[in-house]
């Protein structure tokens, strides 16, 4: 592809729009981020606990059994107990989201200056870069809020009773460090599952608008756009995010994992690479796709109507 046919004007973003000043750029990203992941997360809430049950055992996963472990927890502990360990996502996904989707935003802005691509789509190897960026920051700033949330959806409510108590504990019995671990898979996962994610989404909006011509996807394509990204970036990360799962629930499991390779080596030998490293991914598939088309239509629907909402205020200021 040559340089002229990349540097066509393509649809962007719409904080990178005219009219809106970097502060309010970063603002409107910052708040559509934080929005998206908490739709996102909250809709797949029952399914994410369930898969992380699962994750950090050694029982057998069947969709059948699935099913079986969400019927069992709503007969014990109600309806909204599948919704436990909620409060501690959303403590760490709305920060983690707004973090990811404005530094996604400004990493995109910084590359394209570098590479001169500003307004436009990024070369594909910056649109990689770009998305692994994002992650990485998100993930090293919120890394604890994901470890305590990992530990509530595994305990019984008696051992934490909330997102303090879960911290107090964790420092008190087993050391500060503790919160931090599992965060080398998670960095190297995260690089992958959010470099994967959003190069596979912004290709997928530029391709369709070379193809259709229309400048802005409708809804339901930015959610299937928004799905496949999900699909290819949590299928390609999901053995580091078991690895993740069971080093932040050793204390809690009985086990004593401290490093990847050896977390690897333990849970192969006792249940097999497909069973163990990819236990849930099938409710992944599930579960991953619908979270991340909820979350990138979320963000980028949220973008417009902040852009037109600025837009009619600047149109009243300019009339009166």
């Amino acid at each position: 592809m040559g340089v002229q046919h990349q540097q066509e004007e393509m649809p962007h973003r719409p904080s990178q729009t005219k009219g809106l000043n970097q502060t309010q750029s970063v603002i409107n990203s910052l708040f559509s981020g934080a929005l998206s992941g908490a739709v996102a997360k909250t809709a797949v809430a029952p399914l994410d606990r369930t898969k992380i049950i699962f994750q950090v055992s050694s029982a057998r996963f069947s969709a059948k059994e699935a099913y079986k472990l969400i019927y069992r927890t709503y007969l014990k502990d109600g309806f909204f107990s599948l919704w436990r360990g909620n409060s501690a996502t959303m403590v760490r996904v709305i920060p983690y989201a707004s973090i990811q989707f404005c530094a996604h935003e400004q990493y995109k802005r910084l590359l394209g200056t570098h590479y001169g691509f500003q307004e436009k789509v990024l070369p594909p190897f910056p649109r990689l870069v770009a998305g692994a960026l994002a992650g990485t920051t998100a993930a090293m700033l919120t890394y604890p809020l994901d470890m305590v949330r990992a530990r509530m959806a595994v305990t019984p409510k008696e051992m934490y009773s909330n997102i303090v108590h879960v911290f107090m504990r964790i420092s008190r019995e087993e050391g500060l460090k503790t919160l931090y671990r599992g965060f080398a898979p998670s960095i190297l996962g995260v690089m992958s599952y959010a470099g994967l994610s959003f190069f596979t989404y912004e290709t997928l909006k530029k391709v369709h608008a070379e193809h259709s011509g229309r400048q802005q996807p409708y809804s339901y394509e930015r959610f299937v756009f928004g799905a496949c990204a999900g699909l290819i970036g949590q299928s390609s990360s999901y053995p580091l995010d078991v690895v993740r799962r069971r080093m932040q629930t050793a204390g809690v499991t009985g086990h004593t994992y401290s490093t990847i390779l050896g977390t690897i080596k333990e849970i192969v030998a006792e249940e097999g690479v497909i069973r163990g490293l990819y236990k849930g991914l099938s409710m992944n598939w599930v579960k991953g796709p619908i979270a991340v088309g909820i979350s990138f239509t979320t963000f980028d629907l949220t973008q417009i109507l902040l852009r037109k909402l600025h837009q009619m205020r600047h149109t009243d200021q300019e009339h009166r």
